[in-house]
This record gives structure tokens, sequence and C-alpha cells, in this order.
């Protein structure tokens, strides 16, 4: 008989160890559940990351380039009364005075060139209005508006000061006397 309670001690001792092994299965098995979810997170943060990272390297880009079209829009904003300057003077000279001041007017004309070929170069283009157009909010700035026969209301009637283009951008409008409604 004490061999039987020693085969029966050894089958208790077999059930402890496949116990033991069973729970040791389930620890494991939440180990490496709470480890995928833990990779899982990981993942998440690491794409997260890269997605940030490419995002803020598509905006260093984009500004970039906009300071680079767009840095000189102040410098260029100041350079808009000289052009203004010689082109009155250009315009105010009458024909006696274009005789007795050739050299002067000649020199004007070429510095005017000159600062219409750099701005050409820089990306500012003039918006040049004639009268007869239709006002555009979006190019012109309205400084009067006066009743005009033979004219339909937002005819431009008069152009007084041209204006400038920054690439895509507006640099000044075109200044301009727009006809309102014809008085009846």
């Amino acid at each position: 008989m004490a061999d039987k309670d020693a085969a029966f001690q050894s089958l208790d001792e077999m059930a402890a160890e496949g116990d033991a092994m069973d729970q040791a299965v389930e620890a494991g098995i939440e180990e490496l559940e709470m480890l995928r979810a833990e990779r899982d997170d990981f993942r998440d943060k690491f794409m997260r990351a890269l997605a940030d990272a490419e995002n803020t390297r598509k905006r260093a880009d984009r500004d970039r380039r906009e300071a680079e079209n767009y840095g000189s829009a102040r410098f260029a904003r100041d350079m808009l009364p000289i052009y203004d300057n010689l082109r009155r003077a250009l315009q105010s000279a009458d024909e006696a005075e274009q005789d007795v001041n050739k050299a002067l007017l000649e020199g004007v004309e070429l510095t005017m060139r000159e600062l219409i070929s750099v701005f050409k170069k820089h990306g500012i283009d003039p918006i040049v209005p004639q009268v007869g157009d239709r006002f555009d909010p979006q190019l012109h700035q309205a400084m009067f508006e006066a009743p005009l026969p033979g004219t339909k209301a937002g005819d431009i009637i008069q152009v007084a000061a041209e204006g400038f283009m920054l690439h895509d951008r507006l640099l000044r409008p075109a200044q301009v006397g727009v006809s309102s409604t014809p008085a009846s």
C-alpha cells in the first residue's frame, strides 16, 4: 500500500506540475500580448513622427520658395515711387524742353528702361489698364467715380497710376477713375 500512496503522490505532484506549467504558459501569453500592444504603440508613434517630419520638410520648402519669391516685396514697393517719378518726368517734358534737354531726357529714359528691366528680372510686372477697360477690384483701386456720357458704369475713364504684380501677388493696384451710371 505504501507503493500506492507513493504513486498517488507522484500523480498529485505531476498534476501540480502541469498546473504550474499552464500558469506559466498563460503568463507568457499575457506578456506576449503586452509586448505586441507596446510594439503597435511604438509603431504608431514612429509613423506619426515620420509624417510630422515630412510635413515639416514640405512646410520649410514652401516657406523657402515664398521667401525667395516674395521676400523682396517691401523693397519692390519702395522702388515704385521712383518708377512713378521717372514716368512723370518723361511725360511732363513738352516739345520745346525735349530739344533743349535732349541729353537729360535721354538719361531719364535709359534709367527708366533699366528699372523696368530689373523689375522684369525679379518678377515685377506692371498692370497697365487702358481707358475703356472694365474696372476689376482685384487689380484696380478706384480713386474717384464720375458720370461720363458715352460710357457704361464700371468703365475706366482715367488712369492715375499703374499697378504692379510681384509674381502672382498684387504689389500695388492700378489707381483709376471709374465711370458711374450716367445721369439722365
